[in-house]
């Protein structure tokens, strides 16, 4: 269980030393005030536990001005040039477009491996790829893996509509299981009534209709200084735990 570690950030580094990339997700379901900040956060610290960070976001599109995932799969010249440094000596973390490199990986008819196999050849000196994308992406992506992606409810009136949309697809269409985090503004230590009503709408609803029980995790937006006791660095392990890892194989150019 996550309470038995006495230091979040040494469970955390622990895992660190495994050698293979880890594959994290995040849904996202257009509650961008919930989601960005607390991808910013795992990234954070993530990179403070000693990760190298990869973003891999489907909500980017790549182009010739914006090159991303779609580039490298296509081992364009590029490839060799404005990235590489980054790819072969990543010092923090980094954000990389993926909307079309992501669908064509989702789209993938080879009778073996998995879909997200190829980015261990592309991203294999990277510790943690995070992919930020839709449930619809998500699904086609991450069956078989074991992730559980993470799956956020803001107080945005909408967040727990969208967010129920999102668990719905991915369940029903992946049996993925996320992590639903709920997010709160609280600088006290009472944070049992904060954020119920938009939580408890989706713990209803996914009961009622999926027959699904939730059991949020409580983020604070103001995260405490004591890093033994921070909520995103709980977050960070639990998603890691669940973490898909990717062989460091040789890419294999496509044609």
């Amino acid at each position: 269980m996550l309470e038995t570690c006495v230091n979040q950030g040494a469970g955390l580094q622990s895992i660190a030393l495994q050698a293979s990339p880890r594959v994290i997700a995040m849904a996202s379901h257009g509650d961008q005030q919930g989601e960005m900040p607390l991808l910013w956060g795992l990234c954070s610290t993530l990179v403070d536990s000693g990760y190298s960070v990869m973003v891999l976001d489907a909500n980017a599109v790549e182009s010739d001005n914006n090159p991303g995932l779609a580039q490298l799969l296509d081992d364009a010249s590029w490839r060799d040039g404005e990235l590489d440094e980054e790819l072969i000596e990543p010092k923090s973390w980094s954000v990389l477009p993926a909307a079309l490199g992501l669908l064509r990986m989702s789209r993938s008819t080879e009778a073996q491996g998995l879909p997200l196999d190829p980015l261990g050849g592309l991203l294999q000196n990277f510790g943690v790829i995070v992919i930020y994308a839709r449930a619809d992406v998500l699904v086609r992506l991450l069956p078989g893996s074991g992730i559980q992606p993470l799956l956020t409810v803001s107080a945005l009136k909408t967040s727990p509509v969208t967010a129920y949309q999102a668990l719905k697809q991915m369940l029903l269409n992946a049996n993925l299981h996320p992590t639903v985090a709920r997010i709160v503004v609280n600088d006290g230590p009472d944070l049992s009534e904060m954020g119920r009503p938009e939580v408890d709408n989706l713990k209803h609803c996914a009961m009622e209709f999926l027959g699904y029980q939730i059991d949020p995790l409580t983020i604070r937006a103001r995260q405490p200084k004591n890093r033994d006791f921070n909520d995103v660095s709980r977050l960070a392990l639990r998603l890691l735990e669940n973490a898909m890892p990717l062989h460091r194989h040789h890419f294999v150019e496509s044609h």
